[in-house]
């Protein structure tokens, strides 16, 4: 606690609100709990007595766990279906642009009825125009609660919109009545403008790709990027590289106190500091306050402010300052996928990044200073992540890492070329030839992805994780630092002890899944699937379709990653079969 209080205090209000989010303590309950834990320990921590002044710590650690019960309680929306399937006339007004479907436009937004508001996934046709944040909008709408997932290894989309706070969902297929607002927010006019922004982008001569590349790495929006783009960055491992992240904002801030010393004397470079990190939340304001682009800004900001306060740096206490100020205003930012990423990769930088660094050929001139320490930087995030990677989306390719150290040198300049570039078309400058340029080197850098993307024999999905695995995966990367570190009996085995707790581990519950027996029916939209899983194999029997590339990808895939299967067939069938014929027995589907 005496070495990092600010860590073990972060930690203690994380496990608050997992305490709070698995049990979910209410009424009375929380009424006792919040007695026990906030009223008991703050009236120990003023107490003066030897034996309390010693067991301090412990109750701060409390205190804070308390908190983190507490307000994840608060921040807990507890929404009920109460809306059938039904078609009603909504007036709603838009909030954020969400990625478009195949079909549709999405859309958050908040429809209004009286002095109340309720927020909602909006859909509408993908030929219908652009809606925007100047108008109210009205239509009549398929309004629908989201459903509780069939099974149990599907995604549960609706508890993931009840941490939005969103309700339900409409559908619009008619025509959208529109009446001008004159009500905006401040912040509304930010989101208008970026989406002013977003739409002088496309009107630019540079192609498609080019167009969806720059409005995803500069202003966070990847709504209409083509599907083949988004699957070549999932499959090389550079999807970081889309999201605007800590690389992104270091490189804004770097730009804007470059330009900031050039041109003003060194006594003013508190002032440059401070300037900079107002315009990096002037930025973070703009692109529409993204998860991603908070976390990264506020860890700067905290970072700088010890500089500022004339205080030695500590990595570890601005870490841990930065997640409790986001997750003091949202506690359920913890349960962002996002979040949980972004804060492993700089925990393991922290932890292994100089440990491998001392490892590489010295660096003793700038180019292999710069080389060497984007691939420990690299190494050190993706070895930090992979286990929670692995547990969140199945799949991880080793080309990964040749193609990290790659494009990651080439970010800065693509970055900085981008951002200059998205300048010029909000002011209205129109230089075709940047944009010959730009086209040309985007449309280069998607062909070396994709490339990338094509090694098919290094990238595996479907692969089983559970939380017991990802603890133990931890265990094993945690003793890495010292073996890194000191070559010795001792860190070897405490290391090789890790790696077999991890393998007994997996391979019992691989084990425990290989002797069981099920037939699951699975719904999807009007197509029934029937799964038959015996010990490690499995069949799926699916009717004649056009979705069928839909059916493995929120069907088959997670599946196959849930139970185990190490081999599976796939069987078309009429539709309307009552039986199913799998390794000479015959099921009865009715």
């Amino acid at each position: 606690m005496n070495r990092q209080p600010l860590l073990i205090l972060a930690i203690c209000f994380i496990l608050g609100i997992f305490f709070q989010d698995y049990f979910f303590l209410k009424g009375l309950q929380m009424i006792i709990f919040s007695v026990i834990f906030i009223f008991f320990s703050s009236v120990t921590l003023l107490l003066r007595h030897f034996i309390f002044q010693t067991l301090r710590p412990y109750f701060l650690g409390l205190l804070f766990f308390g908190l983190g019960t507490v307000m994840h309680y608060f921040n807990f929306n507890q929404i009920k279906n109460s809306t059938e399937n039904s078609n009603h006339e909504i007036v709603f007004k838009i909030t954020k642009k969400l990625n478009s479907s195949e079909k549709n436009k999405k859309y958050e937004a908040e429809i209004i009825s009286g002095n109340q508001t309720l927020n909602a996934v909006v859909f509408i046709p993908k030929e219908n125009e652009e809606l925007d944040f100047r108008h109210f909008y009205k239509a009549k709408a398929f309004v629908t609660s989201p459903q509780k997932p069939q099974h149990d290894f599907q995604f549960d989309y609706s508890k993931y919109l009840q941490r939005k706070n969103i309700a339900v969902q409409c559908y619009i297929s008619e025509n959208i009545e529109i009446a001008e607002r004159k009500d905006l927010t401040f912040e509304e006019k930010i989101r208008q403008n970026r989406l002013d922004v977003l739409q002088k982008i496309n009107s630019t001569p540079m192609s498609a790709q080019s167009r969806e590349f720059l409005k995803g790495i500069i202003l966070a929006d990847r709504t209409e990027m083509d599907s083949e783009t988004v699957r070549d960055f999932n499959r090389s491992g550079l999807v970081h590289f889309l999201a605007i992240s800590g690389t992104h904002i270091v490189i804004v801030f770097g730009i804007f106190y470059y330009l900031m010393t050039r041109f003003s004397p060194l006594r003013f470079r508190k002032y440059a500091i401070i300037s900079s990190l107002l315009f990096i939340w002037f930025f973070t304001a703009f692109i529409g306050f993204g998860s991603s682009v908070v976390r990264s800004s506020m860890m700067l900001t905290v970072y700088f402010s010890y500089v500022l306060l004339q205080r030695k740096p500590d990595f570890l206490h601005a870490l841990s300052l930065s997640a409790l100020i986001i997750l003091f205003a949202d506690t359920q930012q913890l349960f962002d996928v996002g979040f949980q990423l972004s804060f492993l990769a700089v925990l393991g930088i922290f932890w292994l990044n100089q440990p491998i660094l001392k490892l590489l050929p010295r660096q003793d001139n700038r180019i292999k200073k710069v080389f060497y320490n984007t691939v420990s930087i690299s190494l050190a995030a993706q070895l930090a992540t992979v286990p929670l990677v692995l547990y969140y989306f199945h799949q991880f390719s080793f080309i990964s890492i040749p193609a990290n150290l790659f494009i990651v040198p080439l970010s800065e300049i693509v970055i900085v070329f981008s951002f200059v570039l998205t300048g010029f078309i909000a002011v209205g400058i129109d230089i075709n030839f940047i944009f010959i340029i730009y086209d040309y080197l985007i449309l280069f850098l998607l062909k070396i992805i994709h490339w990338f993307a094509g090694f098919e024999k290094v990238f595996f999905e479907n692969v089983a994780m559970n939380l017991t695995e990802v603890a133990a995966a931890f265990a094993a990367v945690y003793f890495l630092r010292f073996v890194l570190i000191k070559f010795s009996v001792k860190n070897i085995s405490n290391f090789v002890c890790a790696v077999l707790l991890f393998v007994m581990v997996k391979t019992g519950f691989n084990l425990n899944e290989s002797l069981k027996n099920e037939m699951l029916v699975h719904q999807f939209k009007k197509e029934k699937i029937v799964s038959l899983k015996i010990g490690n194999t499995a069949c799926f029997f699916i009717p004649e379709t056009e979705n069928s590339d839909k059916i493995n990808q929120y069907i088959i895939n997670p599946y196959v990653a849930s139970r185990r299967i190490k081999s599976f067939q796939i069987k078309e069938t009429s539709g309307k079969s009552d039986k199913v014929v799998f390794n000479g027995k015959t099921y009865d589907l009715r």
